[in-house]
């Protein structure tokens, strides 16, 4: 009796309470991801940026913020509101900075922006992001919606300067390896040869324009020389940044590592004897070349203790078999 009640419950429970849960499918894109330009005070110009929409119609809203490096991995923390004395604003009949507009499942929309640099500003670095934020539309009577906020950005960095020149300050603030290995609360730099050995090279950046290094991680080592491309990514102006280095012979740096702690490369070959590592670092063509050298050393402990268990092993299975025969 009690399940024949509990399913009439679910009957009239469909039959009179017909509201749906909608979720709307959002997938956008934005093009380009990022704009680097240098510019004169006084002067404007104008980005073609193009909007896709992949999923349902949606309601979005465009506007500019500003933005400052959040730590020395290359993430960037979005200011609540624009700063600075740049200018903003859309060149569109019908779209506006800042107002909804509609967009179609599988429509575009192209938004020109337009940046105005006034007369008297101080050269420099000015980071911006244009933002294209999804907006819930009014929720339909009868029906629930479930919607989600989508955001997406593309990052505007403006170098003013004067006479075209750009200041190149750079720093190396840290090159060594990662070791875990302590004796008298000293760090030692002691791997085994099959050990994973992370590297760290910090650059930091006291100009007043963004960098971005070029350059190589050599090493040398008993059996010869490796060589890792440092990959070219900006360093905003009065920041530090991780920089990463790749090669085939190598796995590419990583973010993190099993500690958690952030690498530029992470040694995987076969290493043995006093490892020497040097960083060689440029800016482009006529910048200064800034260098760092480190060393470790590795040994193969876990081979060389397998092969000497075996041997006494060995040894002790020899010497019974001996004495068996003696009897």
């Amino acid at each position: 009796m009690k399940k024949f009640l509990f399913y009439l419950f679910l009957f009239f429970l469909v039959t009179f309470c017909p509201e749906k849960i909608h979720s709307q499918q959002i997938s956008l894109s934005i093009s380009p991801p990022i704009v680097e330009t240098i510019i004169k005070p006084g002067k404007s110009l104008m980005i073609a940026y193009e909007i896709k929409n992949f999923g349902d119609p949606t309601y979005l809203v465009a506007k500019v913020t500003s933005f400052e490096p959040k730590d020395n991995l290359g993430n960037l923390r979005l200011k609540n509101e624009l700063e600075g004395p740049i200018r903003f604003s859309l060149d569109n009949a019908d779209v506006a900075l800042n107002q909804p507009f509609f967009l179609k499942s599988g429509a575009s929309q192209q938004l020109l922006l337009k940046i105005r640099v006034p007369e008297k500003i101080e050269e420099g670095d000015y980071y911006y992001t244009l933002i294209a934020e999804t907006i819930p539309p009014s929720n339909l009577t009868g029906s629930t919606a479930s919607i989600a906020r989508v955001t997406l950005g593309s990052n505007i960095l403006i170098s003013v300067t004067e006479t075209g020149v750009i200041e190149i300050k750079p720093r190396i603030v840290l090159f060594e390896v990662i070791s875990k290995m302590r004796l008298f609360g000293q760090k030692i730099n002691l791997f085994d040869s099959f050990e994973k050995v992370p590297i760290v090279l910090i650059v930091e950046n006291r100009g007043r324009n963004l960098i971005k290094p070029e350059g190589e991680i050599i090493l040398k080592n008993f059996f010869g020389e490796l060589r890792y491309q440092i990959i070219p990514k900006n360093i905003l102006s009065q920041s530090q940044r991780i920089v990463e280095a790749s090669s085939s012979s190598s796995l590419p740096g990583q973010k993190q590592t099993n500690n958690k702690q952030a690498t530029s490369l992470i040694l995987s070959d076969f290493l043995f004897g006093k490892v020497n590592l040097s960083a060689e670092i440029s800016f482009g063509e006529n910048s200064p070349k800034l260098f760092a050298n480190t060393s470790f050393f590795a040994f193969p402990f876990r081979l060389t203790l397998l092969i000497l268990a075996g041997a006494i092993v060995t040894a002790v299975i020899i010497k019974k078999l001996k004495q068996q025969e003696s009897l």
